[in-house]
């Protein structure tokens, strides 16, 4: 029996992703450096970069005297300690240009602990001189992208090292992506369309929020077109904004399991069970699970489930197994 045709590559939506220009596109750390990062060079042919480096685009040069977040009061103030220059006003002036401007875009990949870019984990200091940090938070530009693109896949490339998060990670992006095909479109046709194959990959996440966003779908034709778009877009994406529960998934395969129980025998449903009995108790990927479930839907060619995002959420070639796997929670 011939394998049931899949979309072709070339016919996925590639994601707009912003990332600090030092993660391996240019030398242009505070020290000259650049950052070599395997997951980048892969994710280069899938997605559309944008790249930029806060730092520079403000006039500070390559190599430059450090930066550091200084507590005032009841504010931060961005201060370079060697010159006493206080950059706290074309930060953000900056920022606030560049992320008006920015357009739709999927997901960030951002410098790790950046003064500028970093997301979480950012030192502050009670002043410029060398004390230990008073406390961690978040860097100019990224507490402005956290702030202004908090339902995006926004990570830092340290955390991406872990298999979990950039599993996660890739999904989203990859999803908000396709759903971007739809608000281009405004069809109410395609939007309908989407929610279908996305049905288990919602089961898997969160199956509350899978029930309204099938309510809201039911109840479409009562709004404007662009509206409804819009206020789905906003579920789905909320509906992905927490990596899933350990056993989410396990209901949408066994639902998937239910189209094929007439077609396989007692011993094949036998081995599916302890492969995800395997992944329930932590000692199989859940990789494993859905590999066999997606042999099945070659092997009695399912539309519908070959169809289903669940099954290749992202080009399957992003998860090499070439890290170390640890990364931060």
């Amino acid at each position: 029996m011939s394998e049931f045709p899949k979309p072709r590559p070339e016919s996925r939506p590639k994601p707009r992703i912003v990332i600090s220009k030092c993660i391996g596109f240019e030398a242009c750390r505070y020290n000259g450096e650049i950052v070599e990062d395997k997951f980048v060079r892969r994710l280069a042919g899938h997605v559309e970069f944008i790249c930029v480096c806060p730092e520079v685009e403000i006039g500070l040069g390559t190599p430059r005297e450090a930066v550091r977040i200084v507590s005032a009061g009841d504010e931060f103030k961005l201060i370079q300690p060697a010159s006493g220059l206080d950059l706290t006003r074309k930060m953000r002036a900056f920022t606030g240009d560049f992320l008006s401007l920015l357009g739709d875009v999927d997901g960030f990949i951002l410098k790790t602990r950046s003064p500028s870019c970093g997301i979480s984990e950012v030192k502050y200091y009670a002043g410029v001189e060398r004390a230990a940090p008073l406390g961690k938070t978040a860097g100019f530009f990224g507490g402005s992208v956290l702030q202004r693109f908090g339902d995006r896949a926004i990570e830092d490339e340290g955390r991406l090292r872990n298999l979990g998060i950039r599993e996660h990670f890739l999904t989203r992006i990859f999803a908000f992506a396709r759903f971007r095909q739809v608000q281009q479109s405004r069809s109410m046709s395609d939007l309908v369309r989407f929610h279908a194959a996305n049905k288990l990959l919602l089961m898997a996440y969160n199956q509350t929020k899978m029930r309204e966003l099938g309510r809201l779908v039911a109840n479409g034709g009562r709004t404007r077109v662009d509206t409804f778009v819009g206020l789905y877009g906003e579920q789905f994406r909320a509906a992905l904004k927490k990596a899933p529960r350990h056993a989410s998934p396990i209901n949408a395969l066994m639902h998937a399991l239910g189209y094929f129980k007439k077609e396989l025998s007692t011993r094949e449903k036998k081995h599916f069970l302890g492969v995800l009995e395997l992944y329930r108790d932590g000692r199989a990927p859940l990789s494993s699970a859905v590999s066999v479930i997606g042999s099945w839907v070659n092997r009695f060619e399912s539309e519908y489930l070959a169809g289903q995002s669940l099954f290749e959420p992202f080009p399957p070639q992003l998860m090499a197994l070439d890290d170390s796997g640890k990364g931060r929670e």
